[in-house]
């Protein structure tokens, strides 16, 4: 028997009583837009649905149904009959009394006991979990938000986040179609406070029951859940872990921007929820509100795909700045010198960099594209520089990024984008993926410029200062980007300029 004292949870649509090593749940009798638990029999039948369904997960945790009756035994009221949870083992509990080790096995182990339950569960409809119904989810939850709440600042959010949340879903039709095979009946609710970590391993309680539908997800919505509640208990390392757990355990590649749109719908969904306990009376129900729309507002942010120009003439430190870009956001970084490298060589020119960027699981490199060319293959507009092989060039450039774009990859590009036309196009390819265009012009005193170029050693570049001057004096202007001063040299990409980049690449997003 429990020693634990006798106490009572609630939720917006059900309470669970704890009495001795006993939780009874009931459903209450009301009535939402997702959901009726308006009479007795409705509740039973819900109740009977989520014994069924729970049991996938914890078998050993979901005993049975039963009845609380009144005093003439006339009304039954269903229950459902559970083992209780020790109070100090729900993951929120464990970790924040736990060690730097513990806390790491704790998350590794919930990890793999998510995985497990993921490999067990029955494959799931990949339409219930696509674009279409995704897009359709977002805009019911948003409006249910907007209609729930009258915080100012939560009503400001709302408009931006369907825009985001439109774009993203928009363009990423390949990657949604890469992840069909991964759409599972999951668990579809899974927060901190209904993970257990016992001694012989974690239990994950109170799956959402009240439709199947909702139930069709990506595997990673359902991490997503979890990692979205941890970082909102002020648990972001612990997120990160379990995300990264979960994706060595299951290989999972997914790009980190589509992780970013789960947490924020997530965010969004719980939001809602918190918005329907504050009609019921709940206290601190606003400011939940209030901070879980404004999680999901930056996870959108975050996970917005970006094409970025980081452009200027030999010398200017572009190519610079655009690895330390690449590296400091996970961007994959494609170079136009490794292009006409591989073009040169008769290959296909993806233009990626050694080290450059990250693979969708944000570990991998990109492919090395070429090898180094010597100075003097040719000068400015002759032999590798004539107008139709720099045109290759930049058009094997796009036409790398694109798929990247679509497979819910930021990708920046390293080229001078000396022409306007190169930069429309650029723009175009940005627009039919739904990614939003940073365009970045690296700038420094000519002087300087021809100094870096003689004191380099071997580049995939050949252009010598005579180039760089023709460069300067032909390129056209560029307005629209943000000037870039690479003044302090190198080292300078990991300082002002590289911080001036980074808020370049966030301006206006969702704003």
């Amino acid at each position: 028997m429990s020693t634990e004292p006798a106490g009572i949870r609630e939720t917006h649509a059900g309470l669970v009583v704890l009495a001795g090593d006993r939780a009874y749940k009931v459903k209450k009798a009301v009535r939402t837009p997702y959901c009726d638990f308006g009479s007795a029999a409705l509740r039973r039948r819900a109740l009977a649905r989520e014994l069924e369904l729970n049991r996938r997960f914890a078998p050993d945790v979901y005993l049975g149904l039963g009845s609380f009756r009144s005093p003439d035994g006339a009304t039954a009221e269903p229950v459902l009959v559970m083992r209780r949870m020790p109070a100090d083992r729900s993951l929120t509990a464990a970790l924040s009394c736990a060690g730097p080790d513990e806390r790491d096995e704790l998350v590794r182990s919930v990890a793999r006991a998510v995985a497990d339950a993921h490999r067990r569960a029955p494959r799931g409809d990949p339409g219930r979990a696509g674009p279409a119904a995704l897009a359709a989810r977002w805009s019911a939850n948003l409006t249910e938000l907007g209609e729930l709440t009258a915080d100012r600042a939560v009503q400001d959010r709302l408009t931006p986040m369907r825009t985001l949340a439109r774009d993203y879903l928009a363009g990423r039709t390949e990657l949604f179609g890469l992840r069909e095979t991964r759409v599972v009946d999951g668990h579809g609710d899974l927060l901190a406070d209904d993970v257990y970590c016992l001694d012989d391993g974690p239990r994950l309680l109170d799956c959402l029951d009240f439709d199947d539908d909702l139930r069709q997800v990506d595997v990673l919505d359902d991490v997503a859940t979890l990692a979205m509640d941890l970082d909102h208990h002020g648990m972001p390392g612990a997120a990160r872990a379990l995300v990264d757990g979960y994706r060595r355990f299951t290989g999972d590649d997914a790009p980190e921007s589509l992780l970013h749109h789960f947490v924020a719908y997530r965010a969004v969904v719980r939001a809602k929820v918190a918005a329907l306990r504050g009609r019921q009376g709940a206290a601190g129900a606003a400011a939940e509100v209030a901070a879980l729309s404004a999680l999901g507002l930056r996870g959108l942010q975050a996970g917005a795909v970006r094409l970025a120009l980081v452009g200027g003439p030999p010398g200017s430190g572009k190519t610079t700045l655009a690895g330390a870009l690449a590296a400091a956001t996970g961007a994959r970084l494609l170079s136009s010198d490794l292009i006409r490298d591989d073009l040169d060589r008769g290959r296909p020119g993806d233009g990626a960099r050694p080290g450059s960027g990250t693979g969708g699981n944000g570990t991998g490199g990109g492919a090395v594209g070429g090898g180094t060319v010597r100075r003097g293959t040719g000068g400015y507009g002759t032999g590798r520089y004539t107008p139709e092989r720099v045109a290759a060039v930049y058009t094997s450039l796009l036409d790398a990024a694109g798929p990247l774009l679509g497979r819910g990859e930021s990708v920046v590009l390293d080229a001078s984008w000396t022409t306007a036309e190169r930069r429309l196009a650029a723009r175009a390819l940005a627009a039919r993926h739904h990614a939003v265009c940073v365009e970045l012009r690296c700038a420094v005193d000519p002087r300087t410029a021809d100094a870096r170029i003689a004191a380099r050693g071997p580049s995939p570049s050949d252009a010598d200062a005579a180039v760089a001057a023709r460069m300067r004096a032909a390129a056209a202007p560029w307005p629209e980007a943000v000037r870039i001063d690479t003044a302090g040299g190198p080292g300078a990409a990991s300082g002002a300029a590289l911080s001036a980049a980074l808020s370049a690449w966030s301006a206006g997003v969702g704003c």
